[in-house]
Order: C-alpha cells, then sequence, then structure tokens
C-alpha cells in the first residue's frame, strides 16, 4: 500500500513523479454494540404501548399506490375517555419520534416521554380532565407497521420493498384507531414540525371530526430549503454500504447503516437548533485537547453531534427515517385539492399557527402564511409567537410558553376541558 512516499516508473527517463498523501484516518469509530436497527420487534418488552390491527380483509390502500395487507398501530394513552367523548386529544409525534409521549425511561422504552413536560396531571395538556392518545406513525418503528415490521408476504422484513407513506396516510391510519376507540370528534389535534402536518391534515381531511387544530412550528407545504436539507440526510444513508439498499435487517450486529443514518441525524441537528444555541454551548472548546491541528482532530460541537448520531441509532431505524423524511417532503396540503386556498377552506375549526422565533428550518414565514389563509378562507386562526434561541426545537423545549400558548388557544376557541 502506498506510504505517502514518491513513486516514479523505474526505469523510464522523464516518467511523471506521482504523490500520494497520507490522511490520518477519521477516528471516530461506532462503537461495536450497535444493534442493527433500534426498531422494537415483536417479543421486546411492550411497556405502556398498547397494540391496534387495522381490520382485513381490505388492504389498506396508499395515496401513491401500493397497499399493505396488515397495519398495526402502536399508542399510549393517558387520562380517561369521558362518557360522551367530548375531552379526546390526539397528540402528532414529528420525525423521530413515537408513541411514548410521557412517562419514565424503562422496560420497553429507552427514553422518557418526549414531551413529559406538557402531558400529565395539572400540565398543560392535563390529563386529569382529558383523555390523550398518541400513535407512533405508519411507517415508524417503535410498534406501527413499517420498513423493519414482518411483510405477511414473505415472512421477512419488508425492508426495500416497504412503500412509500404520505402525512395523508398517516392521518387516515388515525383515524381508524380512533373509531376504535370511540372517538368520533377530537377536542383537539396537536403537533410539532411533522406532527403539525397530521394535525392541519386532520383539519382538511376530517373536519368534522376536529374541535380544533394546534400547528406548532409547521407549514402547509414543506419548502425547498427542507426538502434540500432532507434529500441530503437521506444520501447519506443510502451511501452507507451497510444500508444494502434498505435489507440490512439479516446483518450481524455492528453490521448496519450506523454511519450514514448517525451522519443524517447530526445535520438534521445542525438544522434543529440555531447559531445562538450553538454558539453559547461550545464555541471554539476542542474535544481532543492534545492537538489542534489533526485533519480530524474534533471540536466539542463535532463531539456533540457524534453523540446524538449514535444515540438515534440506538432506537431508531435507517428504512423507517428514509420513509418519514420523504413523508415530510411530499407534505403539501394544497396537492389535489385546488392549491392552498381549495385545501383550507375545508377546515371549519379554529387554529392556532405558531412559531418559534430562531426557528430557521420552519421559519415564522411559514406559519403567518397559514395564518393568513385561514383567514383569507374565512376560518378563525390564532398566530402565537414563542420567544426562543432554541431554534425548531424550541415546541420541544420551551414546554412553559408553548403550553400557555396552547391553553391560552383552546380556552379561547371555547374546547378546553376544565
Amino acid at each position: 500500500m502506498p506510504t505517502g512516499r514518491n513513486h516514479s516508473d523505474r526505469g523510464l527517463p522523464g516518467a511523471p513523479v506521482v504523490r500520494e498523501a497520507l490522511l490520518a484516518p477519521h477516528p471516530r469509530g461506532y462503537s461495536t454494540d450497535l444493534p442493527v436497527t433500534g426498531a422494537w420487534r415483536p417479543g421486546d418488552p411492550p411497556g405502556s404501548r398498547q397494540f391496534f390491527a387495522l381490520e382485513r380483509p381490505h388492504s389498506f390502500v396508499l395515496e401513491g399506490g401500493g397497499a399493505l395487507r396488515q397495519v398495526t398501530l402502536a399508542y399510549e394513552t393517558w387520562g380517561r375517555l369521558a362518557a360522551d367523548g367530548s375531552n379526546a386529544v390526539l397528540v402528532c409525534h414529528a420525525l423521530t419520534g413515537d408513541s411514548h409521549a410521557a412517562g419514565e425511561t424503562g422496560h420497553g422504552h429507552r427514553t422518557p416521554g418526549w414531551w413529559g413536560e406538557m402531558i400529565g396531571p395539572g400540565k398543560a395538556i392535563d390529563t386529569d380532565h382529558l383523555y390523550v392518545v398518541c400513535a407512533n406513525v405508519l411507517g415508524g418503528c417503535q410498534g406501527t407497521t413499517g420498513p423493519s415490521s414482518t411483510d405477511p408476504d414473505t415472512g421477512h422484513p419488508y425492508g426495500s420493498s416497504f412503500p412509500t407513506v404520505t402525512v395523508r396516510d398517516i392521518v387516515r391510519a388515525q383515524r381508524r384507531l380512533a373509531d376504535h376507540l370511540g372517538v368520533r370528534r377530537w377536542l383537539t389535534v396537536v403537533g410539532g414540525s411533522m406532527g403539525a402536518m397530521q394535525a392541519l391534515e386532520w383539519g382538511v381531511m376530517f373536519p368534522d371530526r376536529v374541535g380544533s387544530v394546534c400547528s406548532l412550528a409547521g407549514c402547509m407545504a414543506a419548502s425547498a430549503q427542507q426538502i434540500g436539507w432532507s434529500a441530503v440526510g437521506r444520501t447519506a444513508i443510502a451511501l452507507d454500504p451497510n444500508w444494502q439498499g434498505g435489507d440490512y435487517y439479516g446483518n450481524p450486529p455492528g453490521q448496519g447503516p450506523h454511519a450514514g443514518l448517525a451522519i443524517a441525524r447530526s445535520l438534521a441537528q445542525i438544522t434543529y437548533r440555531s447559531d445562538e444555541v450553538f454558539e453559547h454551548r461550545f464555541g471554539r472548546d476542542l474535544f481532543d485537547i492534545h492537538s489542534v491541528y489533526g485533519l480530524w482532530d474534533r471540536f466539542q460541537v463535532e463531539s456533540y453531534l457524534d453523540y446524538h448520531g449514535e444515540k438515534l441509532v440506538r432506537r431508531f431505524d435507517a428504512n423507517t427515517y428514509l420513509v418519514l423524511n420523504r413523508a415530510m417532503d411530499l407534505h403539501d396540503i394544497g396537492r389535489d385539492r385546488g392549491g392552498v386556498a381549495g385545501a383550507v377552506s375545508r377546515i371549519n375549526s379554529p387554529v392556532l399557527s405558531l412559531s418559534i422565533t430562531s426557528d430557521t428550518l420552519y421559519p415564522p414565514r411559514q406559519q403567518i402564511e397559514l395564518h393568513d389563509a385561514v383567514v383569507a378562507a374565512g376560518g378563525r386562526c390564532v398566530y402565537t409567537v414563542v420567544e426562543s434561541p432554541h431554534g425548531h426545537d424550541g415546541f420541544l423545549l420551551e414546554t412553559e410558553a408553548v403550553g400557555q400558548a396552547v391553553k391560552d388557544f383552546l380556552e379561547k376557541v371555547g374546547t378546553s376541558v376544565a
């Protein structure tokens, strides 16, 4: 192998000298015990999950073509459903979330509830009075049918054969769950980011089954920049040799598409936070303090991104990341509905459109556009701005301000339960 010395065609006068640079290898080695997928599998501890299998014999036909012969949704609930069903709230999760919106880490749950400070007794979404439901989305990897699930036709994981799903497909599956739970009309549907997309689609697709819509840091259609960031992240996964075109589930431990998924997560993590937060937390501090001149010597921010990349690998699935990330890119409430105006005119419930001031991934202009579109269609929309340095992740981190905004909205539009 070349060692960085000069090499030439010996014995050939005038032959060019070939110089090969010797680059230090990247020092980041992922843990050897990483699972091929972080997906929940049948036989794993269920934790707080409950499961609903959509009735057969009808297949679940998807918007973009194809169908799923069997669909199971994993979901969790908090509180009790009122006798008249009037106190039900649907909470919709974002890209890498799941049904565990509230609750501790424990048997069956690798992480605490992603919105635990918002949901619970006496909290903004008060389970003393409300019946709260959160379902892992179609295409997910934490108990709901997705690429890591067993294809009933082959007995093996779907992998590369799993079809494209859209936000509308996700919402139609949630509607079937609502029927199963006896919820004829949600008091409100609330979600941030990809969850906001679901909340909006509920308002458009099933207007008579929604009392109000809370769209937090969301949009009516994915922007070119959002699609661009997503495309780069998906490409990182696809270029990982261990991805194997999506059929990697039979690989031995430690040989999954860890690098691709971790890089996609690192890229996304940058877009979720603001420059102010990164500068305040990390600045130019070094992680590898022994040297500053090595090509792969790391700054603290690099170590932070590596950590979060590996953390996601342990609880998520690369194929699910691809499927749901693509569903977000396809989000456009105006598609095949005569544009945004035609879609928004279907919403007959009040809407909360909430912005995070420092959000550059889903900038406030998108939430203002939603407000203006709803008002132009003759509907009711409350626009609220939360001051926060935390960027897009502000809808998850600023629970006091976001919670108060949701409570105030529900009281204002008369859909709160006290």
